[in-house]
């Protein structure tokens, strides 16, 4: 391997790893563990919980390996053009992930439910509306009410659009080489990340209790609980990527010239912050 006049690697490969095949085992532990939960196994619950347990620590231990080489000098900018390519193409998984979940809910709303309504269906669905929010043509799910946009929805979208300001201000105090500006603002962004879960959770809790909206509530109690609920799991990922690098900034760590690990989870909060406001505009208003 030829290095550069700097002593850092043309191009670093890291040593064989351990944890890949930790991960892959821990992971598959976890679904084994969650489809036995779901079809009522005894042993479903201990081995999720233990799954995801083990895929933290293999994390923890995993992105620590990977942070030492950073901080060691061992990284060059051919390296930290592969960590951009590698978060451009998994936030563009995430973009076909949440593409699915949208593209059943427009299948839903504007194919299924109209069709279940013309002439043809009314001798066999004859009380059947097509109106989104309706009990089905069976008429089997327990009523409900729908979810509006006010005021939970509002304030969570003011939530993660003032946390996109907060951490764009953080970002270029970075490159300002401002760093105490850098870490209060950070904070900031996780706060709001946090709030807004805590209003999603209150919502939810709403849902059940006074709305009777459910999972089970039909196709829009599945399609409202899926979107809303997978957004949810990634604020929480994001905010605590965030969270890792909030840490990171304060032992000293990033640059204004290299801090990928800075904008990679930014990065991923700005692509979060986008998919809410599809949710709350399709799921909320329309």
């Amino acid at each position: 391997m030829s290095s550069t006049k700097t002593g850092v690697p043309y191009y670093f490969v890291p040593g064989p790893s351990r944890w890949p095949l930790f991960a892959g085992m821990s992971l598959l532990a976890t679904m084994i563990g969650a489809s036995g939960w779901v079809n009522g196994a005894s042993f479903g619950p201990m081995l999720t919980i233990a799954g995801i347990l083990s895929t933290l620590v293999v994390l923890y231990f995993w992105f620590g390996d990977a942070i030492k080489e950073s901080e060691s000098g061992l990284y060059s900018k051919r390296i930290d053009l592969s960590y951009r390519w590698s978060m451009s193409w998994f936030i563009f998984s995430e973009v076909m992930f949440f593409a699915a979940f949208f593209g059943a809910l427009f299948y839903a709303r504007a194919i299924s439910m109209p069709w279940l309504a013309d002439l043809d269906h009314k001798v066999i669905w004859p009380d059947f509306a097509a109106h989104w929010g309706n009990t089905g043509p069976a008429g089997v799910i327990d009523s409900f009410q729908t979810m509006g946009p006010f005021p939970i929805p509002t304030i969570n979208t003011a939530l993660l659009l003032l946390s996109g300001v907060t951490l764009t201000i953080s970002h270029h105090a970075l490159l300002a080489g401002k760093r105490s500006k850098t870490i209060v603002w950070l904070a900031a962004t996780v706060l709001l990340g946090a709030i807004f879960m805590g209003f999603q959770v209150y919502e939810y809790m709403h849902a059940y209790s006074e709305l009777n909206l459910k999972l089970t509530s039909g196709i829009y109690g599945s399609t409202f609980f899926m979107l809303t609920g997978f957004h949810g799991f990634h604020v929480t990922v994001g905010a605590i990527m965030l969270a890792v690098v909030l840490y990171r900034l304060m032992k000293g760590h990033f640059t204004p010239e290299h801090h990928f690990g800075f904008e990679g989870a930014a990065w991923y909060w700005h692509f979060v912050d986008v998919v809410w406001l599809g949710l709350y505009v399709v799921v909320y208003w329309l």
